[in-house]
């Protein structure tokens, strides 16, 4: 799939209407083929020989400029589209800022107040307040033209909404801060986001925008994800939850921000195995996503297919996982890299604990590219359970020469650093998997199982659902069951 296709994808019915009404329009000759190369890139999944399609000759060279000039109007229809839609309400407010003042210059006091306050209400609803800061300065500067303005109330609000122009500031410098440690070679996650939140001032209140609940959410996700302790991050995650129920209205400029809100509350509820409230926010993210004619439907499509499929297996629904995720349509969805190969990741999975290791397997081959370039795209944490995950496919097949070769490899490849990263638990597990596939019975030896509980505290609530995943792949085998099963008990319990 070309470029050209990806941005094509991100376009709703109704943009790809627009889009060919503006080329008609634009259009001057009868004989410009853009529409239809827009129509075949559109609906065609295969893209060779285009050019013999839209000429009947190859025309390698009239086609490459084609396309260029396509992709140029693309770019510009959806630049032109957004500054429409993002710029239209502060515009609208801006120009009623501008046209008070000049009633003001010419005298117009009452009309000009009015036209304050409509302005004001725009910039209100959709938190802009830089706006909202001219217009009470406006409305200061003239208060003594209207007796009815009460001075004191005006400076209240202009000073608050000061300090709510200074808390954007921080939250922005907050979110910077934390993305600077993160890329760090070695960040201190222990209380990376306590210090910041002091550092930067910056506490949840109910005046929070969704802009600003997003980026914190964002970033807390980002955080939790890299420690796997999303319980550090749940006092938050809590408040953010009671903003949300307080104000669950999508308005146009906070579409966007509210569906990724209600993702981060799905996704950290799942993790910490609240699974009905995860289901709950999952619902309302998807029910979100219809708005608007579907504007974000396939932007959030992918890590909403993701979720509930992670949901489907730790609630002992497996089959509907694998058929789903084994029909998805990869290929339409390829510039959301990210969630594509979690959802691959998830499959896997499922067939793994399906007992389907060969198909399992044949998934897995699909990760073509290395480790380095998989830590860069998805983080090492995920490069290490898709290393995992091999080896006890490997095992699972009786792939002895692999088994060999991948625990050395892994043990070579990611020792140093999961030691530098606290991460020594991960390499002694490693370790009783080689002790296992080496010697069989050495599993039902009491040394072993206590090294296995020391490695994971199974009864602690908060111990990661994905940790506990492996963890209950070596106790099936002590067990004499199935990992499914074992998983799900474990699970259940906390």
């Amino acid at each position: 799939m070309n470029n050209i296709s990806l941005i094509i994808a991100t376009l709703t019915a109704e943009d790809k209407k627009n889009f060919v009404l503006r080329l008609k329009h634009r259009n001057k000759r009868n004989d410009t083929k853009n529409i239809d190369l827009f129509m075949l890139l559109d609906r065609q999944e295969s893209q060779e020989n285009l050019d013999l399609i839209l000429y009947g000759k190859s025309a390698k060279g009239a086609y490459h400029a084609l396309c260029k000039r396509l992709h140029d109007a693309l770019i510009d229809f959806i630049a032109s589209k957004k500054i429409e839609e993002q710029s239209s309400t502060e515009m609208n407010a801006l120009k009623l800022v501008m046209v008070s003042r000049s009633f003001f210059q010419q005298q117009q006091v009452a009309i000009a107040f009015k036209t304050l306050a409509k302005a004001e209400l725009i910039a209100k609803k959709y938190a802009l307040y830089n706006t909202l800061n001219e217009v009470y300065e406006l409305q200061l500067a003239h208060a003594h033209l209207n007796d009815l303005l009460n001075f004191q109330g005006v400076l209240k609000k202009f000073q608050k909404n000061k300090r709510k122009i200074l808390q954007e500031e921080n939250l922005n410098l907050f979110y910077a801060a934390i993305q600077n440690e993160l890329s760090q070679k070695d960040p201190v996650l222990s209380d990376i986001i306590e210090r910041n939140f002091s550092t930067y001032n910056i506490s949840i209140t109910k005046n929070l925008s969704y802009q600003s609940l997003f980026k914190i959410l964002q970033i807390s996700n980002q955080v939790a994800n890299a420690t796997r302790n999303y319980y550090d991050v749940l006092d938050f995650i809590e408040k953010a939850r009671k903003k949300i129920e307080v104000s669950e209205r999508a308005e146009n400029e906070h579409l966007y921000y509210h569906i990724q809100v209600l993702y981060y509350l799905s996704n950290t509820y799942f993790r910490i195995k609240k699974f009905e409230k995860s289901a709950t926010y999952l619902q309302r993210m998807h029910d979100h996503m219809y708005l608007q004619n579907e504007k974000y439907y396939n932007i959030f499509y992918c890590q909403y297919v993701l979720i509930e499929n992670l949901l489907l297996i730790y609630t002992d629904n497996l089959e509907p996982v694998i058929q789903k995720l084994s029909q998805f349509n990869y290929d339409k969805y390829k510039n959301e890299e990210e969630h594509i190969h979690d959802l691959k990741l998830t499959l896997i999975v499922a067939l793994f604990l399906n007992e389907r290791f060969h198909d399992a397997l044949n998934t897995y081959k699909g990760f073509f590219h290395s480790d380095k370039w998989y830590s860069k795209k998805v983080g090492f944490i995920w490069v290490i359970k898709k290393n995992l995950l091999e080896i006890l496919l490997f095992i699972e097949l009786d792939y002895i020469d692999l088994v060999e070769s991948r625990l050395k490899s892994f043990r070579k490849k990611h020792s140093a650093h999961l030691i530098d990263h606290d991460e020594k638990r991960i390499i002694d597990y490693v370790n009783l998997i080689a002790a296992y596939y080496h010697d069989k019975q050495s599993i039902h030896s009491d040394e072993f199982e206590k090294k296995l509980d020391a490695i994971l505290d199974i009864e602690n609530r908060e111990e990661d659902i994905f940790a506990i995943s492996f963890y209950a792949w070596l106790r099936s085998k002590m067990k004499s069951e199935d990992t499914y099963t074992t998983c799900l008990n474990y699970i259940n319990k906390l």
